[in-house]
């Protein structure tokens, strides 16, 4: 659908013009989702970008024909080190990529405008465009401090990238933060057509979340020393927990993102990119707003008992991240304080009180035991962040629900009020 689009975009009669000036504020023609649902060029300006043809800016680096290969059994990574790993996994560094433009005049302002000429052009100028996006809502919404983001991440694109214990094929149909590169990867697609996930706004608000939690939750760290510590034990509560939580709060702060779009809040905001296709089930699976969701008592076992590896091999990380996603989204909708929330978790992510620890320094302090770092601690990290008692009261009720966390590990000083008792929507999995 979006070829088609695209292709009909190009072929209209513009005139072409100059090298493009690369200036900030740049206007520009995007594939962006409108007030009715449908992906449609978009007249948008960048605010961030430095050069407008090989798309580099304070947010986001492309580069293409890059090579990545993840191999277990390659012998350089045996010795590897936090500042050698991304010289070994990255086998081809790529190369700038080179974005092409036809210029048209606004009919409104008589200013130049930028239109993609091509396939690439588009895909690309709108990967930076949600980046973007991405990036001024967790300046503003979220208050994130400009330094948080520096470096200026790489977004590989298009990039042959080889899990080889997956496949020996490149993967496909995906987009990516990875930490151990400190970089976002936008793949080739080929099953996803409706709306490949770049071009989906709240898919790169996603991952910019992951970029975010990496960078204030784990220190900046590319090889999270908790993370790595806890995951090579045969038991990995610890590391389940942490891998749960940032699924969660990253479709969490997506549905935030999409607050400030045309089309408005959109707590399946999948559906765009997955709806009709092979990926169908994955929107009702991550679907904030049905709040019927329930801890198990067999999800809630294997976070405790697996290893990382095995929770991980069907995606129990999204079903916990699910439930704690929807949690947030009932406590923030029924308040009527969802940016507030927002703001309150990812200021719980990094925080050296110690009336109130953020979640990297409470994995700090666990870090010798990680059967300590239950759901419970990093649920009251962002409980003891939220500083209106009428949303604090609404958490506390669903993370007891949905999440079935014990009353008792959340009751206490700048914690749940006594008042908390928990939601009734779920069964209590302890009787």
């Amino acid at each position: 659908m979006l070829r088609t689009v695209i292709t009909a975009a190009v072929g209209l009669t513009l005139a072409t013009g100059c090298a493009p000036d690369s200036e900030a504020p740049v206007k520009v023609s995007v594939l962006s989702r409108s007030s009715n649902g449908q992906y449609v060029p978009t007249q948008v300006e960048l605010t961030t970008i430095e050069d407008i043809v090989g798309l580099k800016g304070s947010v986001g680096d492309l580069q293409g024909g890059a090579r990545i290969v993840i191999d277990a059994n390659d012998p350089a990574l045996q010795n590897a080190t936090e500042d050698t790993v991304a010289d070994v996994l990255v086998k081809k560094s790529g190369h700038d990529v080179k974005a092409s433009y036809i210029t048209q005049k606004d009919e409104k302002t008589g200013e130049d405008v930028l239109w993609p000429a091509d396939f690439h052009s588009w895909n690309m100028v709108t990967s930076y465009y949600n980046l973007e996006r991405a990036n001024e809502y967790f300046r503003t919404v979220a208050n994130v401090k400009v330094a948080s983001f520096d470096p200026t991440p790489t977004l590989y694109y298009f990039p042959e990238f080889i899990q080889a214990q997956v496949s020996k094929e490149p993967a496909e149909d995906n987009a990516i933060f990875y930490p151990v590169l400190q970089a976002f990867m936008v793949l080739p697609f080929d099953r996803i057509q409706r709306a490949p996930l770049p071009l989906n706004a709240a898919v790169m608000a996603h991952e910019y979340s992951h970029l975010v939690f990496n960078r204030l939750a784990y220190a900046s760290q590319n090889l999270p020393v908790a993370l790595a510590t806890w995951a090579s034990q045969s038991s990995s509560q610890g590391a389940n927990v942490l891998k749960a939580f940032d699924e969660g709060l990253a479709d969490y702060h997506a549905y935030g993102a999409t607050c400030r779009s045309p089309s408005g809040c959109d707590p399946r905001f999948l559906a765009s990119s997955f709806d009709g296709g092979p990926f169908t089930g994955v929107t009702d699976a991550r679907d904030l707003s049905n709040g019927n969701r329930c801890m198990s008592a067999l999800l809630y076992a294997r976070v405790q008992q697996n290893d990382l590896n095995t929770f991980s091999a069907d995606g129990a990380e999204y079903q916990v991240g699910t439930l704690l996603a929807t949690a947030l989204y009932q406590a923030g909708r029924s308040t009527g304080q969802e940016a507030q929330l927002q703001r309150d978790i990812v200021s719980a992510y990094y925080d050296t009180d110690p009336a109130k620890p953020g979640i990297y320094q409470y994995t700090q302090l666990t870090l010798g035991d990680q059967n300590l770092f239950t759901l419970a601690v990093p649920a009251a990290a962002i409980i003891a962040h939220i500083s209106d008692l009428e949303l604090r009261k609404a958490v506390c009720n669903e993370f007891m629900d949905h999440l079935q966390i014990p009353r008792a590990d959340l009751i206490g000083d700048n914690l749940c009020p006594p008042s908390a008792a928990g939601g009734t929507t779920c069964p209590s999995i302890f009787q």
